[in-house]
């Protein structure tokens, strides 16, 4: 991973990062509950379509088939859609409420020129959070100015809570027990990959990424010994 081109601009790779837990208890509130020591990561530089095969493999290990139901928390990227149509097609997706907020924040920014904080926001804010996407698309496109550019991009962020609906009934997923916020996952791409590939002073190579993400995501896996049993069987052969 080169820090500059002959041109001086930054060259910069995609890290993908997985991350699977199960979940077999609500806590008092009935929120959902990781089960303890469960989570295990995946991840690397690659195409997405190799990602797909990652992650489903490492699902797999962790015993897929038995799974009573399984939902796929991620953003709205086009590849997603194609890793969980091929491998996880019967999967529960949910979209990551952050990213929706995005979504949601550059509406009014971009286009119906509101303020980030009062009234307006918190009250479109509320719709999102409890999967009303009919009435929040309907108050939104109240919003918009009668034309212009302004009104295409508003219109743009419209289509996509429209299409993605489905994967947005937040307050219905919460009362299923599933969990609708990507924290863990955030989180897991600081610790195994901000603090190691992102820091001043460190290019990297797609290879030398590679190489320091694998051992990096092991022990948060409980894989620590299983890798280095592997490396020493693939050195042997």
């Amino acid at each position: 991973m080169r820090g500059k081109g002959e041109d001086g601009k930054a060259r910069t790779r995609e890290v993908k990062l997985g991350r699977v837990f199960t979940r077999t208890a609500l806590d008092e509130e009935g929120r959902p509950v990781r089960d303890e020591d469960s989570t295990t990561y995946v991840g690397a530089i690659e195409a997405s379509a190799d990602f797909g095969h990652r992650i489903h493999g490492e699902a797999v290990r962790r015993g897929l088939s038995k799974a009573r139901r399984v939902a796929l928390l991620m953003d709205a990227q086009a590849c997603n859609f194609a890793i969980a149509a091929e491998h996880f097609p019967n999967a529960t997706i949910v979209i990551d409420p952050y990213h929706a907020r995005q979504h949601l924040a550059g509406f009014l920014r971009d286009a119906a020129g509101r303020p980030l904080e009062g009234p307006p926001h918190e009250r479109l804010g509320e719709l999102l959070d409890a999967g009303d996407i009919e009435t929040l698309t309907q108050q939104m496109r109240a919003a918009l100015p009668r034309g212009g550019p302004r009104r295409a991009a508003g219109l743009k962020e419209i289509e996509y809570f429209r299409n993605h609906a489905p994967h947005m009934r937040y307050a219905q997923l919460r009362r299923e027990g599933l969990f609708v916020g990507s924290g863990v996952i955030e989180a897991g791409c600081k610790t195994v990959v901000g603090r190691r590939l992102k820091c001043s002073g460190m290019p990297w190579s797609v290879r030398g990424a590679n190489a320091i993400v694998a051992p990096r995501r092991c022990p948060l896996s409980g894989l620590f010994e299983q890798f280095w049993e592997s490396r020493r069987e693939a050195r042997a052969a």
